[in-house]
């Protein structure tokens, strides 16, 4: 081997040091007023909240925990200060179709003024206008309007009585009503006494009768005008007093909302009707004594239509409304109508109707969680809806859907001005946007949120302030300088990456509040180093139950590693598995036997389909490396069973390529494979060693098994040296690597690994391609030869055999005959 491909211990983690920092506490630090390591998605948040044009919202992207709803807040609660405060909206009776509330706009605070001034009117009006009503100059002018009224009429009767009189007939008041009845000498004639006139006679009283008639119904008409104009003159007398009452009481409330163009209206349509309804103002003489309750509840109900129904208040807000919608069903989104019972029925009117989080987000913002928007049934589309037609409009579920056919409400929609910002994760970003068309036209803003910051000096303060801030906030222990650079570090391990820190501030922090409870049980004022450490491995000590067991079952055989000795084509491969939040890192052992044959590479997880198609890949690339190293010359004339032993689950991934490769090498080779060695890294058709996941719990997971066994100076691991850069290993593994305990190989080919792997080179071609016989690629030259002739040979002893006679075909059947039937 031309280098020393093992790592140093200074490569295997990046040390933070606690020199970096100027503090001696995170308490010296000042308050956190920004978001962290999110600076794309604070400029595509700055950019949509701004942008006032049609279907500019915003799509929050990330992963749960990296603080998008936090930061999305923190923002909006920085820029919201900035807007001033929308108008009120409320709705109020309708008294031309009651069915249909009339919404009105007020400025900030002035709908709930308006409320408490209307139920202060209408109270005052219930006291003023009955003693109006009740007193003396209005008593004595409906007394000489009626008086009027009376004189008139009787001047009528007595008229029509002469008129009657003159011709012999007597006009006859009774319970009935008036009448005319025939009189002779005087007398009024009963019907009977009628009866008994003389037929001459009768037929004289007879010949008025036309005339007479007509001139009753004409003074009847007179006195039902005179009744009419009677009526007419109280009205008239009555509303001039109602308007004169009703125009004192509101000429303050006028006053007061004259700013206010939607409020004159409104208030002119109350005057009007109060002054129609007068009668509901005044006391009534014939309520039922049996059910008085009834009579008040139906007076209380018919008040109610001179109510304010406020949907959402302003008085003390000063900017624009910021509402994080945790629930957003349908009703919750786009408000409800509610009911109430009364004696066995539901009833409604415009007082029940109730706001949503648009109502109370309209000239604001609104926050919601994808996810608990689409699983409730409607609110996406009722969403959708109120933002493409900029309005709300609030209607029930069931009519809408044709579900129940009752007759309800149907509120006039309110104009809807609001920046909705979603939150989500990439899956639920990408079948909105692929598979609903309405979503790329509302939602054009993506605010994308990483998972990774820069390790950088600003960085580096940025965190340190993030843990003063929330210390401060939740009552934490402050951090040392030694504290906060092991959470540095702690965080580099959280993403695999030396270069970069952890966004997933979730995690961080419940790794700063377990610190600071071992730094406090510890009875330490302030968290150090040695606190974050003890966080660390207790929470590891709480989760990897698991990796106990294996690691037993490893050392009683019940799970065959090994991890001393030398075998052909056996190789310890490393596997990640993910039980829950801990993700913990297991030896496997690969195997791989060749033989003669022409059937290539066989996987039998491939051939069980218990393998995931990017492993399938990985097996396919491996031989087509073999393929383009050892079928220059000659086909290929081998066969190979690939698998992992004691494997009963499905296995996915390409991290094992290498390794597959590696025990076909010594298989074909018949050259064994140092035990003490695991291997991690795909690889490519050019036999390079490719990046992986996982590198760093794969490594701990092999370490904890040889440490288990007893560490010897010959185990370690070799990973793809592009890996270098993600590895933050624990301290004891640095300290093995440091005593020479352990060590961690970092290759770029397959021949850098087999040589290690082995102790052999790999060889290189000659000008005719041909390795030489002492490296690895030489033996696995000669056996593929001694298989291709093998396989030759076979051929032409196949082409030697005699060919069996072949059998005379069967003459087809004379016409008529059944078919001859043949042998099977």
């Amino acid at each position: 081997m031309g280098q020393d491909l093992r790592l140093k211990p200074e490569q295997l983690r990046r040390r933070c040091d606690p020199s970096v920092f100027s503090f001696t506490s995170t308490a010296e630090l000042p308050p956190l007023n920004r978001v962290l390591g999110q600076s794309r998605a604070v400029r595509s948040i700055d950019f949509g909240i701004d942008m006032p044009n049609y279907g500019y919202n915003i799509f929050a992207v990330g992963y749960a925990g990296s603080g998008r709803t936090t930061a999305v807040r923190q923002f909006l609660d920085q820029r919201a200060p900035k807007r001033p405060a929308p108008p009120e909206w409320c709705y109020v009776y309708n008294f031309e179709d009651p069915r249909r509330p009339k919404a009105i706009s007020l400025p900030p605070g002035r709908a709930s003024i308006l409320r408490e001034q209307m139920a202060a009117l209408i109270q005052r009006l219930q006291q003023e206008i009955p003693r109006a009503f009740e007193g003396q100059p209005f008593e004595q002018r409906r007394r000489e309007l009626l008086m009027s009224l009376q004189q008139k009429q009787q001047a009528l009767f007595e008229n029509l009585e002469r008129y009657l009189n003159e011709r012999g007939f007597a006009l006859i008041r009774s319970q009935m009503g008036l009448g005319i009845a025939p009189m002779l000498n005087g007398e009024v004639l009963s019907p009977e006494a009628y009866q008994k006139l003389d037929p001459e006679i009768k037929r004289r009283f007879e010949a008025y009768r036309p005339e007479l008639q007509e001139e009753f119904d004409k003074v009847m008409r007179q006195v039902r005008e005179l009744d009419r104009q009677g009526r007419n003159a109280i009205e008239t007398l009555t509303n001039e007093l109602a308007g004169f009452v009703v125009d004192t009481l509101m000429a303050e409330l006028r006053e007061q909302f004259q700013d206010c163009p939607n409020v004159q209206p409104y208030l002119d349509s109350v005057r009007r009707d109060i002054v129609s309804n007068v009668q509901q103002f005044l006391p009534s003489a014939d309520q039922s004594a049996a059910l008085p309750f009834m009579g008040a509840l139906e007076r209380g109900r018919w008040f109610s239509r001179y109510a304010v129904n406020v949907l959402a208040e302003t008085r003390d807000r000063t900017c624009a409304p910021v509402v994080i919608e945790d629930n957003p069903t349908y009703h919750n989104l786009i408000g409800r109508i509610e009911h109430r019972a009364e004696f066995g029925t539901m009833v409604t009117d415009f007082t029940q109707i109730r706001a949503g989080a648009l109502h109370r987000a309209n000239g604001g913002y609104l926050v919601v969680e994808a996810k608990n928007l689409l699983v409730n049934p409607f609110a996406w589309d009722a969403l959708k809806r109120a933002l493409h037609n900029r309005e709300i409009k609030i209607e029930e579920m069931s009519q809408y859907y044709g579900l129940v056919a009752t007759s309800t409400l149907e509120p006039e929609p309110i104009p809807l001005d609001v920046k909705v910002i979603l939150i989500g994760d990439h899956r639920l970003y990408q079948l909105l946007y692929l598979f609903d068309e309405d979503f790329r036209e509302l939602f054009k803003v993506k605010a994308e949120f990483g998972l990774t910051m820069p390790r950088d000096e600003e960085s580096l303060r940025d965190y340190a302030i993030f843990v003063g801030d929330l210390c401060r906030r939740e009552g934490l222990l402050p951090f040392d300088a030694g504290a906060v650079a092991r959470l540095v570090e702690e965080s580099s391990r959280l993403v695999d990456d030396q270069e970069k820190l952890t966004t997933h501030f979730a995690s961080v922090a419940d790794l700063i509040r377990e610190a600071s409870f071992w730094a406090g049980r510890a009875g330490r004022g302030v968290v150090t180093a040695e606190d974050v450490r003890q966080a660390v491995e207790e929470r590891t000590a709480r989760l990897d139950l698991a990796v106990e067991r294996y690691v037993e079952s490893v050392l009683k055989g019940v799970i065959l590693i090994d991890t001393e000795g030398s075998v052909v084509g056996q190789v310890n491969g490393l596997s990640v598995v993910q039980s829950g939040e801990f993700v913990f890192g297991l030896p496997s052992r690969i195997t791989a036997r060749t033989y003669l044959g022409r059937a290539a590479v066989v996987s039998i997880e491939r051939e069980v389909r218990m393998s995931g198609p990017i492993h399938d890949k990985g097996q396919l690339i491996l031989a087509g490396y073999l393929a383009s190293r050892f079928a220059q010359k000659h086909p290929l004339t081998m066969s190979a069973s690939l698998t992992f032993e004691q494997l009963y689950s499905g296995v996915e991934g390409d991290s094992a390529s290498s390794t597959e490769l590696y025990a076909l090498l010594s298989s074909l080779a018949d050259v064994p494979i140092k035990q003490g060695l695991a291997v991690t890294g795909s690889v490519n058709q050019l036999g390079q060693v490719q990046a992986i996941g996982g590198v760093n719990d794969k490594i701990e997971g092999f370490f904890r098994v040889c440490k288990a066994r007893g560490l010897t100076g010959e185990q370690g691991v070799l990973i793809p040296a592009a890996n270098v850069r993600h590895l933050m290993l624990r301290d004891e593994i640095i300290e093995a690597v440091r005593q020479g305990q352990f060590h961690i190989y970092a290759v770029n080919t397959v021949e850098e690994g087999i040589e290690i792997l082995t102790g052999i080179p790999a060889g290189e071609p000659d000008e005719n391609g041909d390795y030489p016989p002492d490296t690895v690629y030489g033996r696995v030259q000669a056996k593929l030869d001694r298989y291709a002739e093998l396989m030759r040979a076979e051929g032409e002893r196949a082409a030697e055999r005699p060919k069996p006679p072949e059998e005379a075909p069967t003459p087809p059947p004379a016409p008529g005959e059944p078919p001859v039937p043949q042998p099977k």
